[in-house]
């Protein structure tokens, strides 16, 4: 397992904290995420073998975030 934090801007309530959780934890290979609306990040462990770092991004953005 590896972990990834990435820092995501646009977060404004718990309920965008719940849409980013939602849409990393449907990526294959994700075992856990925790996202912080004070810290405006995400931390996701994963399998590399079956996810990659550009999934997470992609995700994140089609939900309507930035991640910097």
């Amino acid at each position: 397992m590896e972990t990834l934090t990435l820092n995501i801007k646009g977060m404004t309530c718990g309920g965008c904290v719940s849409s980013i959780t939602s849409v990393l934890q449907k990526i294959a290979g994700v075992s856990s995420v925790e996202v912080s609306l004070e810290q405006n990040r995400a931390t996701i462990k994963y399998d590399p073998d079956r996810a990659q770092a550009a999934q997470f991004k992609s995700a994140i953005e089609d939900a309507g975030f930035d991640v910097i």
